[in-house]
């Protein structure tokens, strides 16, 4: 960040040129995971005082499915200069004043014999008195006072004094509603007079999962999606992410979604038969309308049978709500993240074997271009632009440099760099050995390049237009719907359409000079389809400018017939229409 011309430092600037707002970085407090000293870092060369690089010149020689890679790593795993730190150190400090010596470690030592006068305050506790660790490390109290004041005032801290505008909580379910309302509440009732700060701009959002012992409200009314709705902190939206992939995180790794082939392009795994993969598909597109929609759960759409239901009453998850949230704030929408596999190489474990890599790489742009254009807050994981790899490591919080490399000179995307670590990928090895061995699978640079190329014109799309953007929950409901859906929709295709109002006109407002309709069709087939709608017809829409200047050849090919609200799209492809106005 602080090398000007660097390729990573470019590569940031071009992606806020298009529309990037925000950069979300993993703990970068003092956390106790990567020592100081960089000296005392230790490398696969297993030599002190050398570089990545020597360690670079080593592994790159080994094969693409080698374990070779991941036994060297996990080797140095605890001793290199990679974490995701997720045991600080420096998170609060004791005060030295308070102590008889602030120098050295006393400050340290007298604080914790001083909050033993309440011995385990600040950690949750089971009832047999052991400390509580469903979040994988000791879970903190937040339904504690004092617990609930750290949080506050270490966000207060670095709000005012670094000047950070965001805030991400992971397992924020396990923190209790009441704190991220008044954490909330704090930060927004900084001023810039006052503080240097406008805390009304500040974001927060978090994982709202609720599991563990916090789970149906536990421990108190915890930060779970649906208790957390109607404060405007964000959580993370697991049903567009699940419906788009197929499956989830902890199921059978080759089930199949919207994007990766469920239904049109199989890849081997039971699904069950036609029809029920047809409703599977089905469902999946409805999912992904609730989620284009912000995941409102008041938005009212035509499910697949034929019904209008609120996005509350599309159900997912055994029972379980797809729609929860009350504004487009309180909805962050994603396909991936650090957690779990990158797009990429998901995308690469649950696709035929025999498709090109090229059609791989359409899948991934595919997917991100669903995302940015959702209303709500889209995410995206760094490097999903250049489609990242991480030689399909599902959890390389500790797997060091090698297989969490971002290369911003675009000559590669990480593919193929050893076997991921044994401790949590063992069991997928035979899944992922091969596809790992097959060189076809590896993008190039011209598919790298490309990549970024589509990501930053969909990320321009959204930024042309505040139709994509839209700030209330009315808003949605008034201006977006759906059309190709009931018992007669066509597998493959969802079609979005946005209107605006026009000045002088009772009805809607207008929000955009410049285009007053916009029609979005996400062709998820294959091969290049069709889709007409009578209600469509006898408008002068036409493809959105950018596309029609893009270095993607394939989205130049999408067409509108005004005549017949027919819409043509080549496959795996977002196609935007819009309708200028008339000036």
């Amino acid at each position: 960040f602080n090398l000007k011309d660097s390729a990573g430092v470019l590569h940031l600037k071009k992606l806020s040129k298009a529309g990037i707002t925000h950069v979300h970085l993993l703990p970068t407090f003092q956390f106790a995971a990567v020592d100081d000293e960089k000296e005392n870092w230790k490398y696969v060369a297993n030599l002190f005082n050398t570089n990545s690089i020597a360690d670079s010149k080593i592994l790159e020689k080994l094969p693409p499915d080698s374990a070779e890679q991941q036994e060297k790593i996990t080797a140095i795993q605890d001793d290199d200069a990679y974490n995701w730190g997720y045991n600080p150190v420096l998170w609060g400090v004791p005060k030295g004043s308070y102590s008889s010596d602030a120098n050295g470690p006393c400050r340290i030592v007298e604080f914790r014999k001083m909050i033993q006068i309440v011995p385990g305050y600040y950690l949750r506790r089971n009832t047999d008195g052991c400390i509580e660790n469903s979040t994988c490390v000791n879970n903190t109290a937040s339904e504690h006072y004092m617990v609930e004041r750290l949080i506050i005032d270490d966000l207060l801290s670095w709000a005012i004094n670094y000047k950070v505008d965001g805030f991400r909580f992971d397992l924020m379910g396990h923190i209790m509603k009441r704190t991220m309302v008044k954490a909330k509440d704090a930060l927004c009732s900084l001023t810039k007079e006052r503080d240097g700060v406008d805390g009304s701009r500040i974001y927060i959002y978090g994982e709202g999962w609720d599991f563990g012992e916090v789970a149906k409200n536990g421990r108190g009314i915890n930060a779970s999606q649906f208790n957390i709705c109607g404060t405007g902190i964000g959580s993370f939206n697991d049903r567009i992410r699940d419906a788009m992939l197929g499956g989830s995180p902890f199921g059978p790794p080759l089930q199949q979604g919207f994007v990766t082939g469920l239904l049109l392009e199989p890849n081997g795994h039971d699904h069950g038969t036609k029809d029920v993969e047809k409703a599977m598909l089905a469902s999946a597109k409805d999912h992904i309308q609730v989620g284009l929609a912000a995941n409102l759960r008041g938005f009212v759409l035509t499910d697949f049978e034929g019904k209008e239901r609120k996005g509350s009453e599309v159900l997912c998850y055994g029972g379980t709500p797809v729609g929860y949230a009350f504004c487009p704030t309180e909805t962050v929408n994603y396909v991936s993240a650090h957690d779990n596999e990158t797009l990429f190489d998901i995308i690469s474990l649950k696709t035929p074997v025999g498709i090109s890599v090229e059609d791989r790489c359409r899948m991934n742009h595919f997917a991100t271009s669903i995302i940015a254009l959702t209303q709500g807050i889209p995410f995206f994981h760094a490097g999903d632009e250049m489609l990242r790899s991480k030689s399909l490591d599902r959890d390389s919080y500790n797997s060091g440099d090698w297989f969490n490399r971002l290369d911003f000179t675009y000559n590669s995307n990480n593919w193929g760099v050893g076997l991921p670590p044994k401790q949590k990928n063992e069991n997928s090895w035979p899944l992922i050995q091969p596809r790992l061995a097959d060189p076809s699978f590896k993008p190039q640079r011209s598919h790298i390049l490309a990549a970024v190329e589509n990501f930053t014109d969909v990320l321009r799309i959204r930024y042309s237009t505040p139709l994509f953007r839209l700030r209330t929950a009315n808003a949605i409901q008034e201006r977006v719907r759906f059309h190709n859906t009931g018992p007669s929709w066509v597998p493959g295709f969802i079609v979005m359409s946005i209107e605006d109002g026009n000045e002088g006109i009772p009805g809607l407002s207008q929000l955009d000079p410049i285009f007053s309709y916009i029609v979005v069709v996400f062709n998820a087939c294959p091969t290049e389809e069709s889709f007409s709608s009578p209600t469509l017809r006898g408008r002068t829409l036409q493809l959105h400018p950018i596309q029609v200047t893009s270095t993607d050849e394939t989205v130049k090919k999408s067409s509108y017939e005004a005549s017949t609200g027919c819409f043509t799209v080549p496959a795996r492809t977002a196609s935007v229409f819009v309708e200028p106005r008339k000036i």
